[in-house]
């Protein structure tokens, strides 16, 4: 059995942009605030960290209200954006996902650190939920070591015991933060430079595999081969 829990923006996809740019026009919306944001990275981070690193930055009280108005705001504005981004699914994603959602002997998840709803607008919007049946995300918890072990958690209630003692966990993404992250589950590491990270950067963090994209799909399915039949 082979687990594999995919990373979304600079992974799966490429939204043009379309996130941040929700962001910064709920912040003015919905907190009359505006002004150029500095010193405060997003990719491989958490939505819950981003935000509140945003609250501190300008000052907006990190109330249950505020972060329910900032999650909503976001959401709301996030379906627009993604329609005016001229965005597009990675290369290879869509074939990978295909071929490897046909075998029973592999399970296809998700571990991003986006709020849920937004993951889910996101894959819809370039029609890639359907491949997936469960995900950890990033509403609640700032530190991504934290969204993987929810993760393994969803994982340990899906399948039997006895199937996971010979299964493999993959975790696929392109930021420093995914690497980290699968070691802290004991999971396989594919990482692959088609976001923000160069290849130098990602090698530097050991992954398993390392990817420059995944354009050529027959390397990345070769390391999901079925069981041998024993009989």
């Amino acid at each position: 059995m082979h687990i594999c829990l995919f990373d979304i923006d600079g992974t799966l996809i490429d939204t043009g942009g379309a996130g941040q740019r929700s962001i910064l026009h709920m912040l003015e919306e919905e907190f009359q605030v505006s002004a150029p944001v500095e010193g405060i990275p997003t990719a491989g981070r958490t939505d819950h960290a981003i935000m509140t690193d945003l609250f501190k930055y300008f000052n907006i009280p990190n109330t249950s209200e505020n972060r329910k108005r900032f999650e909503t705001g976001y959401l709301n504005l996030l379906a627009e954006k993604l329609k005016e981004k001229r965005g597009r699914v990675l290369p290879g994603i869509k074939s990978i996902l295909e071929a490897l959602s046909q075998h029973a002997h592999v399970d296809l998840g998700l571990l991003t650190g986006n709020f849920e709803h937004g993951a889910r607008q996101k894959l819809e919007h370039y029609d890639l939920d359907h491949f997936f049946e469960f995900g950890a995300y990033g509403d609640h918890h700032s530190d991504r070591n934290d969204v993987a072990h929810v993760a393994l958690n969803q994982i340990q209630e899906r399948h039997a015991p006895e199937l996971l003692e010979a299964a493999s966990i993959w975790v696929i993404g392109d930021t420093p933060s995914d690497i980290h992250c699968a070691r802290a589950i004991g999971a396989n590491v594919i990482a692959v430079a088609t976001g923000v990270y160069s290849l130098e950067e990602l090698r530097d963090c050991e992954p398993d595999y390392l990817f420059a994209h995944l354009e050529e799909i027959e390397p990345v399915l070769s390391l999901f081969p079925p069981p041998e039949n024993k009989n």
